[in-house]
């Protein structure tokens, strides 16, 4: 018996454009459908898809955001009453040592990393009023519903998505809450999943978009948001370090920015192609707290939010093809993250809007789920890849010759990409895929984590505590094991379990009691959706699929 005779049919809305994820891409490029439509003296119908509860409650980013492309789309907006307040003031660049720090002459800085006119900003804040844009041009939008299915014709092209459906229990039947999913049909449609999105991965294999391209790399954010003690906030401070308690081999660091109302976003950022497997990027970020140049900021101050999201790495040469036949991929989808800057918004909002003027052309032409190519030379033709060029050689220079020798070449190179245009090192490739990297445990130093003191570091339960997350417990556990037996065998067996290290949720753990000792326990209902596990899985044996809409976290404004 099929699924439709099971679950019964699907309803299904025909609209011109379905786009998937309310963030910055996801709405810059509603938002530029209906500025373009309205030009024209044209209806257009838009549909934004968005899996958390309302906009925003997934968004989590340091953020300093560069307004290059707000002011394209919006110029009116530093005139209106917006979240974006915080001008940067100051721009500190600090090496952290065990016991002391030193700060880099801003001089020695390229231009590019530089944030004068840059603004500080919770970016879910910034999404939420982008949605009241969006929606004031009638593009409707409908969060708490995850887009968990690609539909195709007959052809093989992308014809729109179709939501989970809710009320399926733990068993995989249909509860006293069931409701079908619905089918939302397009002429195209765009992709704005996020790092490491489920539909975004699904397109990537089948239409190989990634044939060309090196392979995508990632890092993991961390985040708290905290209330500082007035005496100790600096609006509009940026300030962001290297160094301890990261190894010389270990790539990552850190951001602390001081936003309004005496809140201070911090941060930490480990590269997930680190090699121990003891190593827990959480257990990291607490311990960089306690540092004598950055635990002072917190001392009398609060915790008020936490989170944590993957972060696209690879660059200018791990961006797949974008287009498919049917529609594009937009923003961190794709990997525009430039990842020395710390920056991905700003080429989030410019894809989006030029996937919005492909689309909007095409359908001018009368076409329907072509391939728009056009796409893939735009954006490098762009803003965005001139972004992303003159930095592609920062993250594999700091892979191949660890921090210190590392983020010096980078720091030359991206010196003569700046100022003539050319690299000495042309353009380098990443190696292995995250996945790879681990080495066997019994290879590996065992790191010792200090343990919490509840004030300026914290454990991981109280911690999600404060994400707000919440999944409906009877569902289909969403994150999927392929091998039960790989899972012992290899991640337990060799690498002595890292995903109860590398998830900074307490999702994964590895329970050594009873008869069927050990055994690996998912508590789902933790998950920040992260997207971790799908990454650094040693063996690829961890899928990320979307749970029932509005499940996860429920950030208020990080």
């Amino acid at each position: 018996m099929s699924e439709q005779d099971v679950l019964g049919e699907r309803e299904s809305m025909d609209v011109d454009v379905v786009i998937v994820g309310a963030g910055p891409a996801g709405l810059a490029a509603a938002i530029r459908l209906k500025q373009l439509a309205n030009e024209k003296g044209e209806e257009l119908s838009v549909v934004v898809l968005e899996k958390g509860s309302e906009v925003g409650a997934h968004i989590l980013s340091g953020a300093v955001i560069d307004p290059i492309a707000l002011d394209q789309l919006l110029p009116e907006w530093r005139d209106e009453d917006t979240p974006i307040k915080t001008p940067v003031t100051a721009d500190h660049f600090l090496v952290l040592g065990p016991a002391g720090s030193m700060r880099l002459p801003n001089m020695f800085m390229p231009k590019l990393m530089g944030n004068h006119g840059n603004y500080i900003v919770s970016l879910g804040n910034v999404c939420r009023w982008l949605a009241e844009k969006a929606e004031a041009l009638g593009v409707e939008i409908y969060p708490g519903f995850a887009a968990a299915e690609l539909l195709y014709d007959d052809k093989g092209n992308v014809v729109g998505v179709a939501t989970g459906d809710m009320g399926i229990g733990r068993d995989g039947k249909p509860n006293a809450m069931f409701t079908r999913g619905m089918e939302l049909r397009g002429k195209y449609t765009l992709i704005g999943e996020g790092a490491r999105g489920s539909l975004a991965k699904q397109l990537i294999e089948k239409f190989d978009l990634d044939k060309d391209s090196d392979v995508a790399k990632f890092g993991i954010g961390i985040k708290e948001l905290w209330q500082v003690d007035p005496s100790k906030h600096r609006p509009g401070l940026v300030q962001h370090s290297f160094g301890w308690p990261l190894d010389g081999k270990t790539g990552g660091g850190s951001f602390l920015y001081h936003l309004e109302d005496n809140q201070v976003a911090v941060g930490f950022v480990v590269h997930l192609n680190y090699e121990n497997p003891w190593l827990s990027p959480f257990d990291e970020f607490q311990r960089f707290k306690t540092h004598p140049a950055i635990c002072e900021t917190f001392e009398g101050g609060k915790r008020i939010s936490y989170g944590a999201r993957a972060i696209t790495e690879g660059g200018y040469q791990s961006v797949p093809k974008m287009s498919f036949p049917g529609g594009l991929l937009m923003g961190c989808s794709a990997g525009l993250v430039n990842v020395p800057r710390i920056k991905g918004s700003h080429n989030a909002m410019l894809s989006g809007m030029l996937a919005a003027e492909e689309v909007m052309s095409a359908i001018g032409r009368g076409e329907s789920h072509s391939e728009l190519t056009n796409y893939d030379t735009a954006w490098r033709n762009s803003p965005i890849g001139d972004d992303l060029k003159k930095v592609r050689n920062a993250k594999p220079l700091w892979s191949k010759f660890g921090t210190w020798l590392g983020i010096s070449l980078g720091g030359l190179d991206m010196w003569t990409n700046e100022l003539f245009g050319f690299s000495f090192f042309g353009t380098m490739k990443h190696g292995k895929k995250d996945s790879e990297t681990l080495k066997p445990a019994k290879d590996c130093k065992k790191i010792d984590y200090p343990k919490p003191d509840g004030v300026i570091s914290f454990d991981k339960l109280s911690s999600v505590f404060l994400s707000n997350t919440n999944h409906e417990e009877d569902q289909p556990i969403h994150l999927k094991v392929k091998d039960d037996v790989l899972q012992k065998s290899s991640e337990h067996d060799i690498f002595a379990g890292p995903s109860n290290r590398y998830c900074p949720a307490g999702v994964y753990e590895w329970v050594e009691e009873g008869e069927d000792a050990p055994r690996f326990q998912i508590n789902s209902q933790n998950c920040v959706h992260c997207k971790t596990c799908d990454i650094k899985d040693p063996n690829g044996n961890i899928t990320w699929t979307v749970p029932e809409g509005a499940g996860g976290p429920n950030y208020p404004n990080m």
